[in-house]
């Protein structure tokens, strides 16, 4: 069994704002040093750093981010990419390594920086021009890739899940839209997630469309951040005074699922942990589902039975922004403030229909 002892995040500011200028490692190393900190545990005592990242196109950000903060240089870091999924993964990892006793001290989680994300081009074998591209291919097969605007567009039809329903999730999900004092590491004068919003059904029902029934009011912003949990063994737990505040980290799931409807995928996850843990949805005092798109949450919180009331209890994606690598990572963290008592989840669904599923105990 493994604890998550501390949680830090960055706030989560929409592309091109006041992170605009920040490389991947002023991300992390300041979060990576406030969660040292919150927990009273000292660099030399980390035995590794695993860090979700989607578009930095390699160089293993991980690496780059432990040694920026400090953390000793045996310290190798690992870079994962599992796109949205990526930063709950990491935390699962992180929950492995420690459980085999590989590891005692690790932090995980993710970083996205989509201002400073590389242009993306595709040589040509023949010496033509390279050519550009947005989103990276998820599956082998080109007509069942959908983009993820179209994709959740495609479910909000077959699942009769009409605008209004997803225009008032997202109205909910800005009007619930709060942080806990000390969850946000302060960075270049950022101390708040600065898209939230008096959002109004009638804005709503103005906003862009995008695809079908997704507008920009029910699709989440694309976004830099970072997030961070730290996880360790029970034995340093116990040895810490802050060890009683911690999650214990009873369980996670990764399963893939129909690369046409990666929205669904979460829904498999959340069953998968849960009856591991023998433990009935009615159960979950507080789950964290990612809003990548409205319908997504829906489909989610829906096809699980989860009670919606327990839902994003702080607001969700919609009303922070969307940085790929470290979403699943901001629930974490979200997770950890929001959990007094009880069984606490988390979800993310990920392009290519795979779906990750965290539970925890507090």
């Amino acid at each position: 069994m493994s604890v998550i002892l501390a949680a830090k995040r960055t706030a989560v500011v929409p592309r091109g704002g006041a992170f605009a200028r920040l490389e991947i490692e002023d991300l992390g190393a300041p979060v990576v040093q406030a969660l040292l900190q919150q927990a009273g545990i000292a660099a030399a005592q980390v035995d590794e750093l695993i860090l979700s990242n989607a578009l930095g196109a390699g160089g293993n950000p991980a690496r780059r981010v432990a040694l920026a903060a400090g953390l000793p240089e045996r310290v190798a870091g690992l870079t994962v990419d599992r796109q949205c999924a990526g930063g709950l993964d990491a935390v699962l990892l992180a929950h492995a390594l420690v459980g085999s006793g590989c590891a005692e001290v690790v932090i995980a989680g993710g970083v996205e920086s989509y201002s400073r994300r590389p242009m993306r081009l595709r040589t040509d074998p023949d010496g033509g021009p390279a050519v550009g591209y947005d989103q990276a291919r998820f599956t082998p097969w080109p007509d069942r890739d959908p983009a993820m605007a179209e994709a959740a567009a495609a479910l909000a039809l077959r699942l009769g899940i009409s605008r209004s329903a997803q225009d008032a999730w997202a109205v909910a999900s800005h009007a619930k839209a709060r942080v806990a004092p000390g969850e946000i590491v302060p960075l270049v004068g950022q101390q708040r997630d600065v898209f939230a919003r008096g959002l109004h059904m009638a804005v709503a029902a103005r906003a862009k469309v995008v695809a079908g029934t997704i507008t920009a009011a029910n699709a989440a912003v694309a976004a830099d951040g970072a997030a961070f949990v730290l996880v360790v063994s029970q034995r340093v737990a116990a040895r810490l005074a802050s060890g009683a505040s911690g999650m214990r980290i009873l369980g996670g799931a990764t399963l893939g699922g129909d690369p046409q409807e990666p929205g669904l995928a979460p829904v498999a996850a959340i069953r998968d942990v849960l009856a591991r843990a023998r433990i009935g949805v009615d159960q979950v005092a507080v789950a964290e589902v990612m809003e990548a798109y409205a319908v997504q949450a829906i489909a989610c919180v829906d096809g699980a039975g989860l009670d919606v009331a327990r839902v994003n209890q702080g607001g969700g994606a919609l009303a922070r922004g969307h940085p790929i690598g470290a979403s699943g990572a901001v629930l974490a963290v979200r997770l950890f403030y929001e959990l007094q008592a009880g069984i606490g989840l988390a979800a993310i669904a990920a392009a290519g229909g795979i779906g990750t599923a965290l539970l925890v105990q507090r």
